[in-house]
C-alpha cells in the first residue's frame, strides 16, 4: 500500500547513513519525500547543474545532513530533469531548500546559505519533530475543514500541500475514503499513474467499493487514455472547418479531459448539447457526466460545469 503498512508508526526513526543523501524524480519523490517523510523528516534540495551557488551549498549540506546521524533525510531534485516538480511547487530559482515533515512541507529557504544557518535550519526542523512526539495528534481533526483546504490546494494546482493536508487526514484514520481517494487524484494530477493504480488496487476493504473510489476510477481510466499533442491539435482543425463536426468535439473534449483541462473539456461538450442536445442518444451529456463523477460532486468544474448544464437543459 503507497501509505505505508507502517502508518501507525509515525515516531521518528533513523535511516543508515548511506541512505540519507539521495537523488529523486517525478516516479519517487511521493513515496521517497511525502511518504518518506511521514516517519523521519527530509529536506529537499532543488538544484541545477549549470547552478554554481547550488554546488557551493551542496557539499555543506549534505554534511550537515550526514552529522545528524539519520535523523533527517536528504532528496536532491534536478530541475532540468524534473521541471514537473519545480513548477509544482513553485520553486522560481535555484538553489531553493525545503523540509518536509509527516508528509507536508514545514519549512523552506531560497539561495545558497553557509553551513552555520543551514545547521540552524536543520536544527529547527529536528526541534519540531522532538515537539510533535511529545504532543499527540488531536483528538477531534477538523476533517471538513482540512478537506476543503485540501480541494483549494488542488485547483490551484498545489499539490504538495493537497497531498500533505490528506496525509494529515489519513495518518488518523487509514480509510477516510474521501482523504483516500483526494490522495489518488493528486497522483494522478502528478501523472504518476503506476501509484494511483496501486493505491486503488490496495485500498482498505472498508472503502474499496465506494462511491468516491469508483469515481477515483474513472478518473484513472479517462487519464490514461491521454492521446498526443498532435490528435489534440488534429481534432482542433477540423472543429476549425467544422463546427457541427460533433464527433470531433466529442473526441476533443476526451483528449483535454485526460490533458488536465476540465473546464475546457466540459465547454466543449456543453457547446455540443447547445447546438444539438439529442446527438447520438444524448452522447455529449453522458459523457458529462462521467467527467463530473471523475472529478467529484465538489470540485469547482464539476459546479461550474452542472450551472452551464442547467442553463442549457432548461432555458
Amino acid at each position: 500500500m503507497l501509505l505505508g503498512n507502517n502508518q501507525n508508526n509515525l515516531q521518528q526513526g533513523s535511516a543508515a547513513a548511506e541512505d540519507v543523501v539521495f537523488d529523486v524524480n517525478v516516479q519517487d519523490f511521493e513515496s521517497r519525500v511525502m511518504q518518506g517523510s511521514l516517519h523521519i523528516p527530509v529536506i529537499v534540495d532543488f538544484w541545477a547543474p549549470w547552478c554554481g551557488p547550488c554546488k557551493q551549498m551542496m557539499p555543506a549540506i549534505e554534511e550537515v545532513v550526514r552529522a545528524a546521524g539519520g535523523q533527517v533525510l536528504l532528496a536532491k531534485v534536478n530541475i532540468d530533469e524534473n521541471p514537473e516538480l519545480a513548477q509544482a511547487l513553485r520553486v522560481q530559482s535555484v538553489p531553493t531548500v525545503f523540509s518536509f515533515f509527516q508528509g507536508q512541507p514545514v519549512d523552506g529557504f531560497t539561495g545558497a546559505k553557509p553551513a552555520s544557518e543551514i545547521k540552524a535550519f536543520v536544527e529547527k526542523l529536528l526541534a519540531l519533530v522532538r515537539q510533535s512526539q511529545t504532543d499527540a495528534l488531536p483528538d477531534e481533526l477538523d476533517v471538513p475543514a482540512v478537506l476543503e483546504a485540501a480541494a483549494k490546494a488542488m485547483a490551484e494546482g498545489d499539490l504538495a500541500l493537497a497531498q500533505g493536508l490528506y496525509v494529515q487526514i489519513l495518518t488518523q484514520k487509514e480509510d477516510h475514503v474521501d482523504a483516500y481517494a483526494g490522495l489518488v487524484r493528486t497522483l494522478i494530477a502528478a501523472d504518476q499513474m503506476d501509484q494511483a493504480q496501486q493505491m486503488i488496487e490496495e485500498a482498505p476493504d472498508s472503502i474499496a467499493a465506494a462511491p468516491a473510489l469508483e469515481a477515483v476510477k474513472t478518473a484513472l481510466a479517462l487519464a490514461q487514455s491521454k492521446p498526443s499533442e498532435s490528435v489534440v491539435l488534429e481534432l482542433a482543425g477540423r472543429i476549425e472547418k467544422n463546427a457541427d463536426d460533433h464527433q470531433a468535439r466529442f473526441e476533443l473534449a476526451e483528449a483535454l479531459f485526460a490533458h488536465s483541462r476540465p473546464e475546457e473539456a466540459i465547454d466543449a461538450l456543453i457547446e455540443i448539447i447547445r447546438r444539438n442536445r439529442a446527438w447520438e442518444d444524448e452522447k455529449a451529456r453522458k459523457q458529462l457526466l462521467v467527467f463530473f463523477e471523475a472529478l467529484g460532486p465538489v470540485d469547482p468544474q464539476t459546479i461550474a460545469g452542472r450551472k452551464k448544464l442547467s442553463l442549457i437543459l432548461f432555458s
